[in-house]
């Protein structure tokens, strides 16, 4: 597969989600089984596997390291810290990213991934209560004792960014981005290529929504953490069908399927933006890794751009109690 450089890093164009395997969406495949499928990621070319310690908490760390040991050289690990975990644990999380919360987390880390060193450290959302020189600080220390590789940055303010980069570079920012959710293109962007930070977009397929699987009428699972999304009210949905309805019109003329466009739209934005999209099958890793091939032409991009510009996409993006932890 093509490879894309996020900075100095260097990882497969497309990279995988872990998150799915946490019971995110209901119920998860049996152990065995989501160590099949993320094996089978790399077999078909991934080389960049995103998790954190928050997944679970902290058990989809042991499913990765696990699934990876084989063929830990060849691949890169990202996993982040940034959340009390007994916080995650009651469903109620709250921010900590104290010097010492992030060693104790990165030592956490080491064992569940068995792994000598983690390559790419993200802090999960930014804690106004440390100065991020302190964060950054941290994590430098964590590199000059070979603990850590690459330091990233998720959902974080562009002015936080430029600040943690002077005193530690960032080499990845992960933040929710797609058609349906365009927050970090007018600042964060430009930022990145500004100072020469790769970008990783999480949920780049809208949840699956822009894959087209999930209609106005479609029953979504009482532990799918979607029901509790404004964006996935039956409403809402109605209301942003219309994005669906683009990427199909596209899609079939090219032969090819909704979330691949969608997939395809994201690395034609930028050379340095890496989407990590989650699923638990196979066939559909193959259909995401389908999208690297597949080339937008200039006119391609020009009606998503003036279609999209009159589609107003309807309900927040993720709950208040979450949404109010991004972008500080």
């Amino acid at each position: 597969m093509e490879t894309r450089k996020l900075g100095a890093l260097e990882v497969s164009a497309i990279g995988y989600g872990t998150m799915s395997f946490a019971s995110t969406y209901g119920s998860s495949p049996a152990r065995a089984e989501a160590i099949r499928i993320i094996r089978g990621a790399h077999e078909r070319g991934v080389t960049f596997f995103d998790t954190a310690e928050v997944y679970g908490p902290l058990t989809n760390e042991e499913l990765v390291g696990e699934a990876l040991a084989p063929v830990r050289d060849a691949v890169v690990i990202a996993s982040k810290f940034g959340f009390n975990i007994d916080s995650a644990r009651s469903g109620h999380l709250t921010v900590n990213s104290k010097p010492d919360h992030i060693r104790q987390a990165v030592d956490g880390m080491l064992k569940r991934l068995k792994v000598a060193t983690i390559d790419l450290l993200y802090q999960h959302r930014v804690d106004p209560s440390v100065p991020i020189e302190d964060v950054a600080g941290t994590v430098k220390d964590l590199i000059s004792a070979g603990k850590v590789k690459h330091f990233g940055m998720s959902e974080a303010a562009a002015a936080t960014i430029r600040r943690a980069h002077a005193v530690q570079p960032v080499t990845a920012i992960q933040s929710e981005y797609s058609l349906w959710t365009r927050e970090p293109e007018p600042e964060i962007l430009p930022l990145c290529e500004e100072l020469g930070i790769g970008f990783v977009p999480w949920s780049p397929l809208g949840q699956g929504f822009l894959a087209g699987k999930i209609g106005p009428t479609t029953q979504l699972d009482s532990a799918d953490m979607r029901t509790h999304f404004p964006r996935f009210s039956p409403e809402a949905r109605h209301a942003n069908q219309a994005l669906v309805d683009l990427l199909n019109r596209i899609a079939t003329r090219k032969q090819v399927t909704p979330a691949q466009i969608a997939l395809a739209w994201l690395l034609a934005q930028k050379p340095w933006i890496v989407p990590i999209p989650g699923t638990r099958r196979l066939e559909r890793i193959e259909e995401n890794l389908g999208a690297a091939d597949i080339v937008l032409t200039a006119e391609d991009l020009g009606e998503i751009a003036d279609s999209t510009a009159k589609i107003s996409v309807q309900g927040a993006r993720l709950p208040e109690a979450i949404l109010r932890l991004s972008y500080h």
